[in-house]
This record gives C-alpha cells, sequence and structure tokens, in this order.
C-alpha cells in the first residue's frame, strides 16, 4: 500500500521546525546585557513542564498525510497556533524561573531555535490558511489572530522577565518617542509625495515626451544610496539656514527632518508616478470609447471611469511606498532625524542585541501590518471591477 503525502509544503515546514527545535539554543542566558551569555537548549527549558505542550508538532507531521479538506486544514492553523504559544510561553515560564535564581541584571532571550520556530509556526498557519480560503478579509483577520494568544501573554506579565521586555520597561520613553518620530515621517513623506506625484504621473500619461524625462531623473535618484543622498543634503540645507534665518527659525538644518523628509519623499517619487502612469495605461480601450459614446465629458471619464480601473495600480505603487518609507527611515536616523533607527543604532554602538530588537521588531510589524491592509484593500477594489 502506496502513502501519499498531500501536504508537501507542511511535510517540509514541520521538518525544519523539528531541526530547529532540537539543533539550535531555545533560549540565551547572560548574566548581564554586556556578556554574550549562554544557550539554553529546549530540553533545559522543558525541565519540570510537560512535554505534552509539544504534541502538536507530531500532529502537525501527520498532517501532511492527509487530504488538504477543510478541516485537515483548520486543524494545521489550530495546532500551528498552540505550538506557538506554547512555545513563547515556556520561555517566558523559564526567564523568570532564571531571574528568581540569579540577580535583577540577569538577561533572559530568544535562541536562534525560537525564532526560527516561531516564523515557522506562522508560515505553516499562513500557507494552510491560504489553501482554506481565498478571501483576503478572512485571511487577514485568521493571520491576525495568530498573535492574540501571544498579547494576552504580554498583558498577563507572562514575558516581563525576557531581556526584551525588560528593555522595553527600562526605555519606554524613548520607545514612545521614537515611535511618534517614525509615525511622523511615514506622513510627512506620503502627502507631498502623494501631492506631487500624483499629478507628475498624470503628466506624463498626457505628454510622453515629458514622461521619458522625469523618469530618466527620478531613476538617477533612485541609485543614489540612502546614506549618500542624506549626506549631500547635509551641506545646502545647513548653506540655505544660514543665508535664511527664518528657515532655520522654522527648524530647517542640515541634519535633523529636514534632509530626512527631502530624500525619503525624492525615493518616493518614483514608484509613485510608474504606478500612476501604469495603472492608466492599463484601462481598456473599450471602456474609453463606451465612456465616449455615452457622451462623457473628458473630466467625467477621467474621475468615472480611468480612475476607478486605475486605483488598484496606483494602491499598489502607494503599499510599496510607504513599506519603502518605513524601512528607509531607519537610516535617516543617522542624519539626527530620530524614529526607531536611534534605538537600532544605539543597540549596535552599545553590542545590546535586545536594544537592536526593540528598534527592528516595531519596524517589522508596522511594514507587515501595512502590507496586509493595502493587499487587502486593492483585493476588494479588483474583486468589484473584476
Amino acid at each position: 500500500m502506496r502513502i501519499t503525502i498531500h501536504n508537501r509544503v507542511l511535510l517540509l515546514l514541520t521538518v525544519l521546525l523539528i531541526v530547529a527545535m532540537v539543533a539550535f539554543p531555545f533560549l540565551n542566558f547572560a548574566p548581564n546585557r554586556l556578556v554574550s551569555g549562554q544557550p539554553v537548549s529546549l530540553s533545559q527549558a522543558m525541565h519540570g513542564v510537560s512535554w505534552l505542550l509539544l504534541l502538536p508538532l507530531p500532529l502537525l507531521f501527520l498532517l501532511a498525510w492527509w487530504p488538504t479538506h477543510r478541516l485537515p486544514l483548520a486543524l494545521v492553523v489550530i495546532l500551528s497556533e498552540i505550538l506557538l504559544t506554547s512555545l513563547v510561553a515556556l520561555s517566558g515560564q523559564h526567564a523568570a524561573r532564571l531571574a528568581s535564581e540569579g540577580s535583577a541584571l540577569a538577561r533572559t532571550s530568544f535562541g536562534s531555535g525560537l525564532w526560527i520556530a516561531a516564523a515557522l509556526c506562522l508560515l505553516i498557519a499562513a500557507d494552510a490558511l491560504t489553501r482554506l480560503t481565498r478571501s483576503a478579509l478572512w485571511r487577514l483577520l485568521l493571520n491576525a489572530q495568530m498573535w492574540l494568544p501571544i498579547v494576552a501573554l504580554l498583558l498577563m506579565g507572562q514575558l516581563d522577565q525576557l531581556a526584551l521586555l525588560k528593555e522595553y520597561v527600562n526605555r519606554q520613553d524613548v520607545f514612545d518617542q521614537a515611535f511618534s518620530r517614525h509615525i511622523l515621517l511615514l506622513f510627512a513623506t506620503l502627502i507631498p509625495a502623494l501631492l506631487m506625484g500624483i499629478p507628475l504621473g498624470l503628466l506624463c500619461y498626457r505628454k510622453a515626451h515629458v514622461q521619458s524625462v522625469v523618469f530618466a531623473v527620478l531613476n538617477i535618484i533612485q541609485t543614489v544610496p540612502s546614506v549618500a543622498l542624506f549626506g549631500l543634503l547635509i551641506a545646502p540645507l545647513a548653506g540655505l539656514a544660514k543665508a535664511l534665518p527664518w528657515l532655520g527659525d522654522l527648524g530647517v538644518s542640515g541634519i535633523g527632518l529636514a534632509p530626512a523628509l527631502i530624500a525619503l519623499v525624492l525615493y518616493a517619487l518614483l514608484p509613485l508616478v510608474r504606478s500612476v502612469v501604469a495603472g492608466l495605461q492599463q484601462v481598456p480601450t473599450e471602456v474609453l470609447e463606451t465612456a465616449w459614446g455615452m457622451g462623457m465629458t473628458r473630466a467625467q471619464i477621467f474621475w468615472h471611469a480611468e480612475v476607478p480601473l486605475a486605483l488598484p495600480v496606483l494602491l499598489s505603487g502607494l503599499r510599496v511606498v510607504t513599506i519603502q518609507t518605513i524601512g528607509m527611515a531607519v537610516i535617516a536616523a543617522l542624519i539626527g532625524a530620530g524614529g526607531f533607527g536611534a534605538i537600532i543604532f544605539q543597540g549596535l554602538l552599545s553590542s545590546a542585541l535586545e536594544l537592536v530588537l526593540l528598534g527592528v521588531i516595531p519596524v517589522i510589524v508596522m511594514a507587515v501590518i501595512v502590507d496586509a491592509l493595502f493587499k487587502f484593500l486593492i483585493s476588494v477594489l479588483e474583486a468589484k471591477h473584476s
């Protein structure tokens, strides 16, 4: 009798999950933040804890041989969520045990095995949800609920003894300031970029000879490394603020927010202008001819035919710009713009991994949330026009 593997992706991810949990350290314990620390294996962390917490692991392995129907796929999602929650809860429990045995300066952080295992649990759930439903809304909601047990553990204080949470408590004011500055950098980039990019895209769409010139200039800007562009803006802006003191009173200087926003807006223009042109160009000619035949004016055709059909492509470009800005705003901290980049670079200078993660993780979370929301909105618009 031949046994058929119905879900090869699940089998591969589960095998990798087992390898990560066995071959890599589950946690890392250090007497203080300045010492690299010692690895803690999963078996050591499981001391005094029932191994039934890992029961979802063999069940996931067995489900790879089940036909990919709704019930097995739903079980895969549930089991991966239970396993993820169990691993994170176990890390918090073991960190609390080590803290009670050691000093207040002791630091327990996630090991590479736990990071990899958590990522694989999320990938297993995401793959199952893709097969389970085609609805973008349901996939978004079901992927989001994977984090609810982790949030519950945080709110209950079960993870307070982890090094990352200790860093957050010690630097909560700095974290809040970095978050507000990062949001400011994002919206202060997107609003001017939209105000300039959309009219520029319309101009390029209407006049072909302008398009080649505009794209050539924007391509040159895009090829300049971000650090170099930030540096190139320091001297002109410093000279401008010196020549015109009222600009300095408004906060314009060679370092800080002004050069960061100028560079981020310049980087945002190319994908935004391209998406406007591409969106308008993909509007079917038959739609435009039908609108003309109905007696619609040029303005009516633009607002009632071209814009609705081009909107998904425009939003795709805006999605790229938004995620790009979230990431590049980190580099802007090098010229004093603040944001999470300031925390990241401070952690790198002091060789504090948890401090680096305190800046990196919010950036990743922001990018993932923005990406998911844009994908959902685009899928709704595409479904509406299909």
